[in-house]
């Protein structure tokens, strides 16, 4: 078989998503998000994942010329066959499980978020990644907009991330929304939007304001398609699969620590000399306070 068959159908999926209806999109939007399982599953159990009929599924095969459902399906079978390594639980994982009802949930939990982090590590291609700093050093201005439970991820980013990147705001700020500080942004700026299932309306719409201005889009999420008419520069794709009835966000942390962790590096001597001066403003803000106590109390 042609090893490459799997991302060939992959990017064909996505080149033509746009154009499909929205049964056949939403089963083509699965099988990009979750081309492991779509490889191991059954049809049946495709169908119960992604939403969409056993038919539909067929007819998704058919409209990228594969003679059967079958025939669609086992390009990922093969790679997940080929590419897959047995990672060994750990043995306190076990005896947690063993140890009562919490002791089964905590070790759900922990299993769930180890396995997301090597899911959303191991996509993340170090090509792409250099891409993505050389662009974000390269800005004039780099925006980082996110809401609701991603707002979270887009403040720790910012709150370290500008230590190497003195370019970085977060928005929107004030109460004003994230297109009016977009405004005067243009060719030259950067937008990171975070966003997860299900995506913001008022992310995406500052996505596609962001677009028409000629500012690069850079897509942190848990899709390669957030939306079939967005068409951002970069998309790094996290696991946000969780035990319980919100997204993990373990997985996309892991992500931007790594992004962090890349960006500090390229900043050099600059981005040191900022982390050293800010550790120095809160030693000696201790210090402060220390003394103003000490004073109060003789």
């Amino acid at each position: 078989m042609d090893p490459t068959l799997k991302s060939k159908t992959i990017s064909k999926l996505k080149d033509e998503i746009e154009h499909l209806s929205p049964q056949l999109r939403t089963a083509a939007k699965y099988v990009i998000d979750n081309p492991a399982d779509f490889g191991l599953d059954p049809i049946r159990e495709t169908s119960r994942k992604s939403g969409v009929s056993t038919y539909t599924l067929v007819r998704t095969a058919h409209r990228l010329g594969f003679s059967s459902y079958e025939e669609f399906r086992e390009p990922f079978r093969h790679a997940l066959v080929s590419t897959s390594e047995f990672i060994q639980e750990p043995a306190w994982v076990d005896e947690l499980r063993e140890s009562g009802d919490i002791g089964r949930v905590q070790a759900e939990a922990t299993r769930n978020a180890m396995s997301i982090v090597q899911r959303s590590l191991e996509r993340q291609s170090t090509d792409e990644l250099k891409e993505v700093v050389d662009t974000l050093l390269a800005a004039r201005n780099v925006y980082l907009t996110a809401v609701r439970s991603s707002y979270a991820m887009a403040y720790y980013f910012h709150y370290v991330g500008r230590m190497a990147l003195t370019s970085l705001q977060l928005i929107p700020r004030n109460m004003n929304s994230a297109i009016d500080e977009l405004n005067y942004a243009g060719p030259g700026d950067v937008l990171i939007a975070i966003t997860i299932t299900p995506y913001s309306r008022e992310t995406i719409q500052a996505c596609e304001f962001a677009r028409k201005k000629g500012v690069k889009l850079i897509l942190i999420t848990n899709s390669d398609i957030v939306s079939p008419e967005l068409k951002p520069e970069y998309v790094l794709v996290t696991s946000v699969i969780s035990t319980h009835h919100f997204g993990c966000f373990t997985g996309m942390l892991a992500t931007l620590e790594l992004l962090l962790a890349l960006l500090v590096s390229r900043g050099g001597d600059a981005a040191r000399e900022r982390i050293k001066s800010y550790e120095d403003l809160r030693a000696e803000n201790n210090a402060y306070w220390v003394r103003k106590k000490t004073l109060v109390f003789r």
